[in-house]
């Protein structure tokens, strides 16, 4: 059964960071991608970044690009999501997801499997 749980949310001031940590286990495939997803009040569920296990090909949204870091320590099977320079705007639920292919798109999130039960991110101005 796979699971996905996130930690490491929480209430920052502008320009402050966070690392979100994700925490993935009982997965089937040796190699998959694990994205952040995040969902603001009122609005749909976008991708932000994404990372292939096997290569650490990665992806990000356009509105974080030189913001955010996305990683993974294999053996661990963790997956990181550093976010400087934060903004107003980050404010959202962020969620894990996970899904078996490589991919330079975010799939959209009635597509993908396997989510994490999400975690708070509150930036103030």
């Amino acid at each position: 059964q796979v699971q996905l749980v996130e930690s490491g949310g929480g209430s920052v001031q502008a320009g402050g960071s966070l690392n979100l940590s994700c925490a993935a286990s009982g997965f089937g495939y040796t190699y998959y991608s694990v994205a952040w997803f995040r969902q603001a009040p009122g609005k749909e569920r976008e991708g932000v970044a994404s990372i292939y296990t096997a290569d650490n090909f990665s992806n990000y949204a356009a509105s974080v690009k030189g913001r955010f870091t996305i990683s993974q320590d294999t053996y661990k099977h963790m997956m990181y999501l550093q976010m400087n320079s934060l903004k107003p705007e980050d404010t959202a639920i962020y969620y894990c997801a996970a899904y078996s292919y490589k991919a330079s798109f975010f799939p959209r999130s009635a597509a993908i499997p396997y989510w994490g039960q999400g975690t708070q991110v509150t930036v103030s101005s």
